[in-house]
């Protein structure tokens, strides 16, 4: 690796390669910067030399980053906007804001937080747009690395285990969060189901035809994680990515399905379903809020995690964290 004179290198060659990388693209990133693209190919070729790396290659329509781009980038990109925020700090004014939040949850979640979140919105900040888009893993990590994401709200036991350990061993996060409530979850089924009446036993649990809701589609959660804790396990039938959509199912089926007990009397066919607790003991699922620490300082995202708190405190009380 070519070792690298700071003292010489163009600093604006750093912002060049931070819209090429967000951009995956020359022609959109000379345009967003109002340069022209052989600007662009030129400012990449003089980093291309000081790094004594390719960073980008032609990739059908785009450019596709190499390693070594794809590691430098993330500090680039913060450090780029900590100069940012330290000479031109912006404030954040909710009745003037324009600004827009991507925000990633699951169904569930996001039937009891959204309604609070957009009360909060229309009254506060009404130019303030928000996308909602579907969380399709357990650890977001990387969709707010990549700024696809400015919040996500879900249940990460990894990542806080892994955020805990780090923290432990003084080692630098890169994210902060913030737990907003904690959830049980139910056995659900449908009215006249055999299994809606008598004890619900481990066995008799096992031995029932299930769905799973799974955001990856990996047939394994953790009620299967509990269950193999105990040396047993269920036979998943059905894997769906919606809490809804699992709810509307095992109303017409005699498929078992375990959910959020907040989440049942939102679906709209609450009276369609029996919940029973589950004959096993698994862990308090704490939802938590999670964002990527160079977002701790602004003001707009600061308003949009206290929004969301207080989202949070209207659906579930003051007692919504045990």
């Amino acid at each position: 690796m070519k070792p690298l004179n700071f003292r010489t290198l163009d600093l604006n060659l750093l912002r060049v390669f931070d819209e090429v990388m967000s951009e995956r693209s020359l022609t959109r990133a000379a345009r967003n910067l109002s340069l022209t693209q052989p600007a662009i190919s030129n400012a990449m070729r003089r980093l291309r030399d000081s790094l004594g790396d390719e960073l980008v290659r032609r990739s059908g329509q785009g450019v596709e980053p190499t390693p070594r781009a794809l590691a430098l980038w993330p500090s680039v990109r913060e450090a780029l906007r900590q100069l940012q925020d330290s000479l031109a700090p912006t404030e954040f004014v909710p009745a003037l804001a324009q600004d827009t939040f991507v925000l990633a949850m699951a169904d569930a979640t996001a039937a009891e937080l959204i309604p609070g979140l957009v009360a909060i919105v229309e009254a506060e900040a009404p130019g303030v747009f928000l996308r909602v888009v579907p969380l399709t893993t357990r650890d977001p990590r990387r969709l707010l690395d990549e700024e696809t994401t400015n919040l996500a709200v879900g249940y990460f036991p990894a990542v806080m285990a892994d955020l805990t350990a780090r923290n432990q061993a003084d080692e630098g996060l890169s994210y902060e969060h913030e737990r907003l409530y904690d959830g049980e979850y139910v056995c659900v089924m449908r009215r006249g189901h055999p299994l809606a009446r008598g004890a619900l036993t481990v066995d008799r649990f096992c031995e029932a035809r299930h769905l799973l809701v799974s955001f990856s589609g990996r047939p394994f959660g953790f009620i299967d994680e509990a269950l193999t804790a105990m040396g047993r396990n269920r036979r998943i039938v059905l894997t769906v990515n919606q809490f809804f959509t699992a709810g509307r199912v095992v109303a017409n089926s005699n498929l078992l399905t375990v959910l959020p007990r907040h989440f049942v009397r939102t679906t709209g066919i609450a009276d369609e379903l029996v919940q029973r607790d589950l004959p096993f003991e698994v862990p308090t699922v704490h939802v938590d809020s999670l964002w990527h620490r160079r977002m701790q300082q602004s003001p707009g995202h600061r308003w949009l995690r206290q929004a969301m708190t207080r989202s949070a405190l209207q659906a579930f009380g003051p007692a919504r964290i045990s």
